[in-house]
Parts: structure tokens; sequence; C-alpha cells
């Protein structure tokens, strides 16, 4: 037992590779790839301990090229030129296979030192990331490459893992091993999707209760318990998953699912951004719900100004009142999409000049340039309402608003019609 069990897992042929079927199955790109021997440059990007570093090995394998591996945290230009000037080695006349992992931890200064060797061919990269290669990957350098998006394993497909894992520790241990089925969906699930993370876990479960007369290691869910960490929730203020999150959120609520959006409330709360949340819950009271139902802005903002006095973990409470709120509340996009419109009218087009009789005719000489003389007080009329012109000349014809159709807005709409 010279190295730790997930590196004595780690498979040398595809079809051990666990999960991944959308790249590896039969007939799908990465698999055709790796059969055909010819490797083009790769960017591989998921989260850790999903087969990144293990595929990459395996088309190592397979290649007829010279391998090094580098670590963008702990390399620099020099050590990429290095390897450069190796391309003119004798043992690499087949070429150089660049494994640079954490590729997003290189500057732009240090991506563009592999440019003019990735596109002649002189070494082939292979990178890989946690971080989304389209914001942290130099555009010049990304374009040379093909990225294949590596999913989290499912729980299933970790079990498998877990299992072969127990295969070997037997044969570690000269034992029998039992590992409950309580214990395996333990290990499986507080992973997230890591199998690295799982395997970790199984061997440190094993390695406690090793030490015993018994011929046979048991792993119940209380090991299984005490051997695990807590569930590997990722979650950076600065990073990708970040803004998934927060996708996620506000298309929940503006989907009426209030599971889902207290589900991604909970992640955005364990992370620790109460900023975040407040921010996005009053642009949804006005994005998504709008004038469906007004006064939710005023609940929503009155919920978020308490969690902020709060803080956490009282926070959660008056945060998840404002979501279920939203989420359950009657839905209108109208007002974003009318500003939205009459933004990209100014920003498009001629909009032309302001009606004279709605500029401002307070200060002397206004009435000389005819400012607001004809300007009709709605008030002095039935109603308040009187028919004159209030949009500029160019855009007479445009309609912005167009009412959504919810109870509130269709009410209002039918009363503006008996009224005009």
């Amino acid at each position: 037992m010279t190295s730790p069990l997930a590196d004595r897992l780690r498979p040398v042929i595809p079809q051990d590779v666990v999960g991944q079927q959308h790249l590896l199955g039969e007939g799908k790109m990465l698999s055709k790839i790796i059969s055909s021997k010819y490797i083009p440059n790769m960017i591989f990007y998921g989260p850790s301990g999903v087969g990144k570093t293990t595929v990459a090995n395996i088309i190592a394998n397979i290649s007829d090229k010279k391998l090094y591996k580098l670590n963008a945290t702990n390399c620099s230009v020099s050590d990429v030129k290095a390897i450069i000037n190796d391309t003119e080695c004798i043992d690499a006349s087949n070429g150089i296979l660049l494994y640079l992992d954490e590729i997003q931890n290189f500057n732009k200064k240090q991506q563009q030192s592999l440019l003019e060797v990735v596109e002649n061919g002189r070494i082939t990269l292979i990178a890989s990331t946690t971080e989304n290669p389209y914001f942290y990957v130099y555009n010049a350098l990304l374009s040379r490459c093909t990225v294949f998006e590596f999913k989290p394993v499912d729980e299933d497909s970790i079990i498998n893992a877990l299992k072969r894992g127990v295969s070997i520790l037997e044969k570690d241990y000269n034992k029998s091993i039992k590992v409950d089925n309580d214990a395996f969906l333990h290990l499986s699930a507080t992973a997230n999707g890591d199998v690295r993370k799982a395997i970790n876990g199984l061997e440190l479960a094993v390695l406690s209760n090793a030490v015993t007369d018994q011929n046979e290691i048991v792993v119940d869910l209380k090991t299984a318990l005490e051997a695990s960490q807590k569930s590997g929730f990722k979650f950076d203020k600065d990073g990708d998953s970040h803004y998934d999150i927060l996708s996620a959120f506000q298309k929940s609520i503006r989907g009426s699912d209030p599971d889902a959006a207290i589900h991604y409330l909970a992640r955005l709360v364990v992370g620790g951004d109460l900023a975040s949340i407040c921010r996005r819950l009053m642009v949804i009271a006005s994005e998504d719900i709008g004038l469906a139902y007004p006064t939710a802005a005023s609940i929503v903002k009155s919920c978020c100004d308490s969690a902020l006095q709060l803080g956490f973990p009282e926070a959660r409470i008056p945060l998840a009142q404002a979501v279920l709120l939203l989420a359950t509340a009657p839905k209108s996009n109208s007002v974003v999409n009318a500003i939205d419109s009459a933004i990209s009218d100014i920003n498009s087009i001629d909009i032309g000049d302001i009606p004279a009789h709605l500029k401002d005719g307070h200060y002397e000489g206004a009435k000389k340039l005819g400012r607001a003389e004809s300007y009709k007080y709605p008030h002095a009329y039935p109603n308040n309402y009187v028919k004159q012109q209030y949009l500029p000349d160019n855009l007479i014809s445009k309609t912005y608003y167009k009412p959504g159709n919810n109870k509130n807005e269709q009410s209002a709409n039918q009363f503006w019609k008996k009224i005009k």
C-alpha cells in the first residue's frame, strides 16, 4: 500500500472510467478521439474528482508522444519554455503531449506562451480546469482547443467504484471487508459527484477498523459518517459556480417552482452570500413579478432589510419568506420588456425631440420659445385624463408597455380602455 487507494483505482482504459458516458460512451466524440489515437488540443472542464486527469493519462498512454505534466498553480513561463526546447530532442520526435492542470491559474502572458507551439503542432495540449474556460482561458488559445465538459459522477457509478475499491482493500489487508449498503449510499451521497473524495472516505473507514483480530472488517453507517467529510458543496463568490447558482435561483422563481427556489436559496445561504441574495431578490420582484403583484417589491425590500439587519443564521428566515412569496406570485415581465425596448430605440434609432408642449415652461422666455403653451393639465379634465401627444414625433406609433396576462394588469388595462 505505497499509494492512496484512489491512485491505485485509477482506470487505465476508457471503459473503466466511471461516469462521463456523454463523452466516453460508445460512439461519443472523445471516445472516437481516443480510439483514433489522433489527439487534438483539448481543454477538460469540470469539478474535481470526476476523471479529468484520469482520461488525460489514458490518452497519454495510448499516444506515442512524450508526456509532460505541469500544474499552473506552481509553474512559470520558463517551465513551459523548457518543454518547448525539448521538442528538438530525439525522444520527442513524435511530438510532445503537455498535460497542464488548473490552466485558469495561468495569466494571459503565460497562456500566450503556448500559442505558437500549439498551433504548429510541436506540442499537443491537454489542459484541465475547474472553472469555466470561456471565462478564464485566453480567447486565442481557447479557439485552438476543443472543450469537453466533465460532469459530476452519479451516485450509482460512485458506488461501483467503491465496490472495486473494496476488492483491492481486501487484498491489502488479507481480510474480508463488508460494507453496509447504507454506508455505500452515504459515502456516495456526501461526495457530491467527486469519486476521489468517496474513495478516500472508504479507505479511511476501512483503515479505522483494520487493527483488529477479527478476519472481517465491517464498515457500517456510523463508521462511514465518521470517515466522510461534509458534503463537498462548491461555492466561490468570485467563481463560475456562484453565477450558476444565482442563475438557477432566479430561473426557479421565474418558473414558479418554490421547492427548487428554496433549494438554491439554501445553497446561497450555506455560501454566506447575503448581499447577492438580497440584490437578486429585489431584481426578481420587478423583473419577473412586476405589475402582476406590484406590492411584492415592497414586501421583498422589507424582508431583505430584515435579513441584512439580522445577519446569518437568522437572515435565512425572511429570505425564505421573500423567495416563497415571489415563487408563488403571479408572473409578468411587462416591466423589463418595456424599459428594454425603450432603451433599445434610444441606442439604435433617431428618437426625435421632446414635444414642445411637454418641455419646461417655468422660466423667463419659455413662452417666446413656445414651451409648454398648449399643455393640457390632466387633473383639470374628467377622470383625470385628456388625450394629447406625449411621445416624440418619431416615436408616435411606438408601444413599449404591453400588459401581461394577469388579473392586475388586465384590470388596469380594461379601466384605461374604458376611460380613453
